[in-house]
């Protein structure tokens, strides 16, 4: 696989090409799936995701990545490190991780798996000294990972989006030092 980042068990991590709109809107971009994250995008919301993921990978060396299952090729999740660049939250420029798994391999521990190797490579060759992940109260899969994970909840960290639906916010966040991840 080209532009291969990461490898687990069960997946291999890439990045993210110009070709893969697509593939991303089929896969991902569903209402199951998106329905803490704003809803279903427009296809230039994804081409400018993508743009935006891609150049930050040429200028940082991290961004969102495709993971694929090895035993058949399928992409199964987008996840990976960015910036927290919402202005409303307290922590702008922090490390955030995040992941979406696709809608028919939920429940199968990918996000869990893929997540341990996305921190591993924040806390290692990236050089983070925290990360945070962001959600919703409602998206209670998602923050029981965090938890799953060794994340620590934040309060001092919510904000409130009106971008958001009023049942995805506040958003909240948690937080795991290098320090308890490498103690775990």
């Amino acid at each position: 696989m080209t532009d291969l980042v990461l490898e687990s068990e069960r997946l291999v991590l890439r990045k993210i090409g110009e070709n893969d709109i697509e593939l991303h809107d089929t896969v991902l971009n569903t209402p199951a799936v998106m329905a803490h994250l704003g809803g279903v995008m427009e296809w230039h919301e994804i081409e400018a995701r993508h743009a935006k993921g891609m150049a930050m990978f040429a200028r940082d060396g991290f961004s969102f990545l495709f993971a694929h299952e090895k035993s058949t090729g399928d992409m199964v999740a987008y996840c990976g490190i960015k910036w927290v660049e919402n202005p409303l939250a307290p922590n702008v420029g922090d490390h955030e991780i995040g992941w979406v798994v696709r809608e028919d391999r939920w429940r199968r521990g990918y996000a869990y798996e893929a997540m341990r190797a996305v921190i591993d490579w924040a806390f290692g060759p990236i050089g983070a000294p925290h990360v945070v992940a962001l959600t919703c109260e409602s998206n209670t899969g998602s923050w029981k990972l965090m938890e799953k994970l060794g994340m620590i909840r934040r309060k001092e960290l919510d904000f409130i989006d009106p971008g958001m639906p009023e049942a995805d916010n506040p958003t909240i966040q948690y937080s795991l030092r290098k320090e308890q991840w490498e103690n775990r």
